[in-house]
């Protein structure tokens, strides 16, 4: 056997040795997984342990405990679930494992951070994790984004979010609209344009069905809170013209106040009772804060 013959074979050994290794690692640690009924989840809970019976495969177990992590959030999300335990620690291994898994700090930090039933409701733990992504990756711009996201959509810390936008607007190759939501941030903190600009960009910018239905139902919902606002002042200007409030929308249409029967984003007729503006379904319409029946 000439020289170069047995080098190829010892190389095709080692690689057949070592592609076993992988699978015995993974099949050991599925057994190792606590019987958890429906959080039944591939979970170690100690990166360092995982990197040593990795055998140097630690990518390869970080895509399973992303994969992971998305199934047991799916799981748990279409279950009606308002708890999730398992997945902040979940996706800390997973970028342990991996620092460079930039789709396990941009969707993971969405998951951890919105309220339930759309997430963890974990939102300072998201902050922690998208952090930990730059610090590991500072030349992505993506990952600024998504921490301005949760610290103005999901702690309301509007100048902390205005900061991180405009670090973030400084990285070569970051999009304009960056620096448009560092201004907006600054100025106009909390502003209904401002959350419609982000949830835009979510709705306009993802792939991700359950993702973008999130965000569409966001954008219906600061619909509905200006058309509730600016019905409600109609109704009061009525009011204070006649003496009596309205007694439904079509009154209001006979005398002028409107061209028609004002509708929701979900094309149901608003309600109008004692003055008082409210939507027809208000469970199929969630996050709104104007037009729910009291109660609500």
């Amino acid at each position: 056997m000439t020289h170069t013959r047995r080098t190829s074979a010892v190389a095709t050994c080692l690689l057949i040795v070592s592609l076993g290794g992988a699978v015995a690692t993974v099949r050991g640690l599925d057994r190792l997984r606590p019987l958890a009924g429906s959080d039944d989840v591939l979970y170690v809970p100690s990166p360092k342990a995982l990197r040593t019976m990795s055998l140097g495969y630690t990518g390869l177990l970080a895509d399973i405990y992303w994969t992971r992590a998305v199934q047991y959030f799916g799981w748990r999300h279409k279950a009606g679930a308002t708890t999730y335990p398992l997945l902040a620690p979940l996706l800390e291994i997973t970028t342990e494992l991996d620092p460079h898994l930039l789709v396990a700090y941009q969707f993971g930090g969405t998951f951890l951070a919105q309220q339930p039933p759309e997430g963890a409701g974990e939102p300072q733990k998201a902050v922690e994790l998208v952090r930990h992504g730059i610090r590991e990756n500072p030349d992505d711009w993506h990952l600024y984004y998504q921490l301005g996201f949760i610290q103005a959509m999901e702690l309301h810390d509007y100048m902390a979010a205005a900061q991180t936008f405009l670090r973030g607007s400084e990285i070569p190759g970051a999009h304009a609209w960056m620096r448009v939501l560092a201004a907006n941030m600054a100025q106009h903190g909390g502003e209904t344009q401002t959350a419609r600009f982000l949830w835009s960009r979510v709705y306009d910018n993802t792939e991700d069905p359950m993702i973008r239905a999130n965000a569409l139902r966001h954008l219906r919902a600061l619909q509905v809170d200006d058309d509730v606002q600016r019905l409600q002042a109609l109704a009061r200007g009525f009011a204070q013209r006649t003496g009596r409030p309205p007694q439904s929308f079509d009154e209001l249409v006979a005398g002028g106040w409107l061209r028609r029967v004002p509708l929701d984003p979900l094309g149901h007729p608003y309600r109008l009772v004692g003055g008082q503006v409210y939507v027809q379904d208000a469970q199929a319409l969630p996050f709104i804060q104007y037009g729910k029946p009291a109660g609500k």
